[in-house]
Parts: C-alpha cells; sequence; structure tokens
C-alpha cells in the first residue's frame, strides 16, 4: 500500500535549479530500514541513479551528480526533496522517486515519473 508521487515544475531553465518533491503514503519515510531514492531516466537512455536518504536522515549521492545534488526531508509532511543546481538539457529526463530496502537495495516501490524538460 505504499505510494509515491512526484510533483514540482515541469520546465526549467538552464542554469536554474529544479527543485522536486516526493510525497510518501502508506509508509513513513522514518521507518528503519528504508530509505528514500531519486532516479531518472534521459530520453532514449537508462535509468541512473541520483541519491538518496535513509530513515534516520542520512543522505548519500551518485559522484557524478553529489556537486550539484542536495537531497532533503520533511518528515511533518512525509515527504523528501531533490534539489538540482546549474541544470543543463542534457538534465532532461523523467524523474522518478522510489523506496529502497538496506542490505537488499531492492526498489520495492516507485512513483509514476515526472517529465523535466531544460529549456536553453
Amino acid at each position: 500500500q505504499v505510494q509515491l508521487q512526484e510533483s514540482g515544475p515541469g520546465l526549467v531553465k538552464s542554469s536554474q535549479t529544479l527543485s522536486l518533491t516526493c510525497t510518501v503514503s502508506g509508509g513513513s519515510i522514518t521507518t528503519m530500514y528504508y530509505y528514500w531514492s531519486w532516479i531518472r531516466q534521459p530520453p532514449g537512455k537508462g535509468l541512473e541513479y541520483m541519491g538518496d536518504i535513509d530513515y534516520g536522515g542520512t543522505t548519500y549521492y551518485s559522484p557524478s551528480l553529489k556537486s550539484r545534488t542536495s537531497i532533503s526531508r520533511d518528515t511533518s509532511k512525509n515527504q523528501f526533496t531533490l534539489q538540482l543546481n546549474s541544470v543543463t538539457p542534457e538534465d532532461t529526463a523523467i524523474y522518478y522517486c522510489a523506496r529502497g530496502v538496506k542490505y537488499t537495495d531492492e526498489n520495492d516501490y516507485w512513483g509514476q515519473g515526472t517529465q523535466v524538460t531544460v529549456s536553453s
């Protein structure tokens, strides 16, 4: 019954900051031992892991993106957010949030994804 829903702007200008929110229902983002991930898929390409925040608030980022990526959470709203700075058209993708399971690293629940286009 866990459901995840992405929300945020569908169009962002180059050099600006993209901010997306994932709202979780049917389970708490503070429940151990789960973590909460952001994953994206550029057009015609495969899935790319971006980073995550775990049940205690510890974050981890993909090395290729960590310099301009920040993930945070609001436990009162059961939400976690993605901030991606200095975007370019190469950041155009479908962005997903997902729940991960510690120890197995399985992503067992996913949001439906949201399209983000970066204009030049």
